[in-house]
């Protein structure tokens, strides 16, 4: 979008509908959707606020579910509100709504920033071999709090290690909560599909962390037992 200098004022780090006026739920037909992104297109600063005010509660909500941080959620719904207005090219109406085409993209981003996260504490770890930050006493409950983030850790290890279709339709269960019926509706998979591709990856993660999951007593992906 040549000749736009500036983002506009929206979005801005912070819960989305903090300190908003409530206003009548928008339409959800996509026809006005494209018409924003249509006006995006154009350099209308303006409209991706109202696209902002239309999707970014959802946003930051699957954001939040995923990322478990407020701050990493906000960073991730930001980031991906202003990368779509640098290149509003990236969404094709032709290929499904702009609601489905968001929340995928924030889904991606926040699974990222997760993965980042992680290895970013990986690689601290060894500099306190020294045991100069292991001082204070553990607080009630905390062996527990340290198994399940190590166990979460080795999920997502193990999903990294799947086939694509099997890892996205995972991720949407375990990291994003959603039901098989709205993980098929997100991707535009068969809900038959949907259910082969969970079995089957989840019978790879048993294969993987069975004696894990089963120590621990963690949830499997996607409700699967």
């Amino acid at each position: 979008m040549a000749g736009i200098a500036d983002p506009p004022d929206r979005p801005e780090r912070g819960r989305p509908g903090e300190g908003v006026a409530r206003r009548e739920p928008p339409r959800r037909d996509g026809a006005e959707d494209v018409r924003l992104v249509q006006r995006i297109v154009s350099g209308d600063s303006t409209a991706l606020g109202e696209l902002y005010d239309r999707f970014g509660r959802q946003a930051y909500s699957l954001a939040r579910r995923i990322c478990a941080d407020e701050g990493l959620a906000e960073d991730v719904v930001q980031e991906v509100f202003l990368a779509f207005w640098r290149d509003p090219s990236r969404f094709d109406p032709e290929r499904g709504r702009f609601g489905t085409w968001l929340l995928t993209l924030v889904h991606h981003k926040s699974v990222d920033a997760v993965r980042r996260e992680s290895a970013i504490r990986r690689r601290t770890v060894p500099a306190s071999e020294d045991g100069a930050e292991w001082n204070a006493p553990p607080g009630p409950g905390a062996d527990e709090d340290a198994i399940g983030s190590v166990v979460a850790g080795q999920v997502r290890d193990a999903l990294g290690r799947l086939p694509a279709e099997q890892r996205r339709v995972l991720a949407l269960a375990y990291y994003g909560g959603y039901t098989q019926r709205e993980v098929a509706a997100m991707t535009g998979v068969p809900l038959g599909t949907v259910k082969s591709r969970m079995f089957t990856g989840v019978a790879r993660l048993r294969n993987l962390l069975g004696p894990v999951i089963g120590d621990s007593g963690a949830e499997w992906p996607g409700g699967v037992t």
